[in-house]
């Protein structure tokens, strides 16, 4: 099957998150919400646990074709929605796999469609990004 293909399968891969990950995304993105690192805090607002911060997950999942399309400059768009949080875990961590295929060709561009799932659970629906096809 070609990369240019419905259905073809272009990028895969298995991201490790620690609360050390999270930190580090707290850092760099300014977002300080104890949530992303807090168990109390994040159980007393009602969530499962401490969870990552879904810029982190939206950025992961799409770093996933960056290799594949060998520019990122060839992505035009980006979308997702957030359909479950990733919950990490103190001493588990959490694990995130994508799976990355053409959903749709166009004349100049594709659309790649992202399945991201931790716990065996989706966490971000309809996650497609439209890439341009090199010339």
């Amino acid at each position: 099957m070609s990369a240019h293909e419905v259905g073809a399968v272009v990028a895969e891969r298995t991201v490790e998150l620690t609360r050390e990950s999270l930190v580090r995304y707290a850092g760099a993105s300014g977002d300080f919400n104890p949530i992303h690192y807090r168990d109390d805090v994040a159980t007393r607002v009602g969530l499962p646990g401490v969870l990552a911060h879904g810029m982190l997950t939206m950025g992961l999942a799409v770093e996933t074709i960056v290799e594949w399309l060998g520019d990122s400059g060839r992505i035009l768009e980006y979308g997702v929605r957030f359909t479950r949080p990733v919950v990490v875990d103190a001493e588990s961590g959490a694990t995130v796999h994508v799976v990355a295929k053409v959903g749709a060709v166009e004349e100049t561009a594709l659309r790649v469609d992202l399945t991201v799932r931790a716990a065996d659970t989706v966490v971000l629906g309809k996650a497609q990004v439209r890439v341009r096809i090199p010339e």
